[in-house]
């Protein structure tokens, strides 16, 4: 869970004003009207407990806060408002020494009391909600937020976004769009943490239609955050929406967004499908020779693979021959073999395919085809039709192995050649 900060409440401010010994007047108006905090009168702790209170926040002044809660441990409230003033400073030291366990038990004793101030009431349920949070004890946090709201009659995005993060942890997802939304409406400017959240509810519900909006929504107003661009290419895919996303992809590369191998290979890989295999090849090249790639058969393959889609024999062939030789592996010397004959290069063929066969290869009868026309092409019929003979054995090759063997006897016989 993301840890949430808080700020103490001014305690120094709080105590000045009790031990004036005043006591705060309401404005003369109609009570109805007003928020809970404004008719929730403040008064001065008593005088027995006043004494230790000042001489706790002399030491707390002074920076010694252990002593300052020695202090506040020996006195002996007699009336609640006392205790709860008390229980409430307690709690504040107690969290500023970041002991929260200890701190929750005397904000919560304040908070029971429900006989502070209007002030001192609202800080001390906004820091016992605060510390709830950041302790994990998410179910309990919720109503105290919701208690703050209605006490102080204001309702705040944060405060919204603090109920969304305690019920996504309770993966409540319909809650958290609720309170998403309320915090949304308003804000007086767009809330990064808020859509955030919507984004997340609807991932965790399987309601990607409804997660790409708020994606749509939240990448023009963040523009420069990386990973709202990548998040909606990503969602557009799992959407089948295959246009948008490469088109989201290709924006976010030109905008220097896309950073991982990961990213420019989803780029990459949708540039190939959609028409544009050079461009594919050319950028996961570059990227390749920046290191951002890992040079491994895998990657070697893919770039392959994409000059083949384009038609650039040459590039191809040298790709599936670095990709076969980091991995000794046969299939990928086989279509080493096939391209170089395809590109009239039977003759540098012939030891490639031979490659692919000693490195294995589920059907070797397609190596031995593909060198039974590799020496075809180069005049040695003995050879070719050894190499057929042996590919007629593999299902897979058996039947144009079969219609080869005929054409091969008779280019032999012509060129006075024995079988």
């Amino acid at each position: 869970m993301r840890k949430v900060s808080f700020k103490s409440t001014s305690i120094a401010a709080a105590l000045l004003f009790s031990l004036g010994g005043s006591l705060a007047l309401v404005p003369a108006v109609n009570a109805a009207e007003k928020c809970e905090i404004d008719t929730r009168k403040s008064k001065a702790v008593g005088q027995s407990a006043a004494k230790k209170v000042q001489k706790s926040f002399k030491a707390y002044q002074e920076g010694d806060i252990d002593a300052a809660i020695e202090v506040l441990l020996e006195a002996d409230p007699r009336h609640d408002f006392d205790k709860a003033y008390i229980a409430r400073m307690l709690g504040n030291f107690y969290a500023e020494k970041s002991q929260m366990g200890t701190a929750i038990k005397y904000l919560k004793t304040a908070v029971d009391f429900d006989i502070l101030g209007g002030t001192d009431t609202a800080a001390t349920l906004r820091l016992y909600a605060d510390l709830l949070l950041q302790e994990k004890k998410f179910k309990e946090a919720i109503p105290y937020y919701y208690r703050w709201m209605e006490f102080t009659c204001k309702h705040e995005a944060q405060i919204y976004r603090r109920i969304g993060i305690a019920y996504s942890e309770q993966k409540n997802w319909n809650k958290v769009l609720e309170v998403a939304d309320k915090g949304l409406a308003i804000s007086d400017k767009p809330d990064k943490g808020l859509y955030q959240m919507k984004l997340t509810a609807y991932f965790n519900q399987k309601k990607y239609p409804e997660a790409v909006k708020v994606l749509e929504t939240m990448v023009p107003l963040f523009q420069d955050d990386k990973r709202l661009w990548v998040q909606l290419a990503q969602f557009y895919l799992m959407t089948e929406k295959y246009t948008k996303s490469l088109a989201t992809y290709d924006l976010a590369y030109k905008n220097g967004f896309l950073e991982t191998a990961g990213n420019i290979t989803r780029l990459t890989q949708l540039l190939a499908q959609n028409g544009s295999p050079y461009r594919a090849a050319t950028i996961y090249q570059k990227h390749m020779k920046s290191g951002v790639i890992k040079e491994e058969e895998k990657t070697l393959a893919i770039l392959a693979g994409f000059y083949h889609t384009a038609k650039e024999l040459k590039e191809a062939a040298l790709y599936y021959g670095k990709a076969a030789e980091a991995g000794n592996n046969g299939k990928y010397y086989l279509r080493q073999g096939r391209i170089l004959s395809l590109d009239g290069k039977s003759k540098a063929a012939i030891p490639v395919l031979k490659k692919a066969l000693d490195a294995g290869i589920d059907h070797p009868g397609e190596a031995q085809f593909e060198l039974a026309l590799a020496y075809l092409t180069n005049k040695q019929y003995k050879s070719a039709y050894k190499r057929c003979k042996l590919a007629v054995k593999d299902d897979k090759t058996a039947r144009s192995a079969k219609g080869y063997i005929s054409y091969i006897k008779e280019k032999a016989r012509i060129h006075n050649v024995t079988l």
